[in-house]
């Protein structure tokens, strides 16, 4: 499964050529995340209650053509699981006409916040957090 959420470009965050500033990515990909963990039913309170949170390892743009004020882009959200402590996200920006604008690709990891260690398995804990796992491909 791959979540999606639509985002509006507005005209603060452009750079001054005119196209959404690189940074603004980062930010777009972090909010597609955060509204994916909501649809799998798991919010920043329940985190808390379990004493974690998601932290970013890495985070790697490439770029396809640029976004401008006004545009919509659809900002997709995949995670793979493996085996230790750290998953990958891949997520993808496509225009309206679907046509990609860039990807993303990160590493992330489950942070036990009381010990500031990464939680071995992370996926045991996603999924034992989620109402509805499978949003997260669990």
């Amino acid at each position: 499964m791959t979540f999606s959420v639509r985002i509006a470009v507005r005209g603060y965050e452009l750079d001054p050529q005119g196209h959404l500033n690189n940074v603004v990515y980062h930010q777009y990909g972090d909010h597609a995340r955060w509204e994916c963990l909501r649809a799998a039913g798991i919010s920043i309170d329940d985190l808390r209650e379990a004493g974690v949170g998601p932290v970013t390892l890495e985070n790697t743009i490439r770029f396809h053509r640029e976004l401008r004020a006004g545009d919509e882009v659809e900002v997709t959200c995949a995670f793979e699981w493996g085996t230790g402590k750290t998953f990958r996200i891949r997520q993808e920006f496509r225009g309206a006409d679907g046509e990609p604008a860039a990807e993303l690709t990160g590493v992330g990891g489950l942070m036990d916040l009381r010990a500031r260690r990464l939680v071995p398995d992370p996926g045991t804990h996603w999924r034992a957090l989620a109402r509805t796992p499978a949003v997260l491909g669990l």
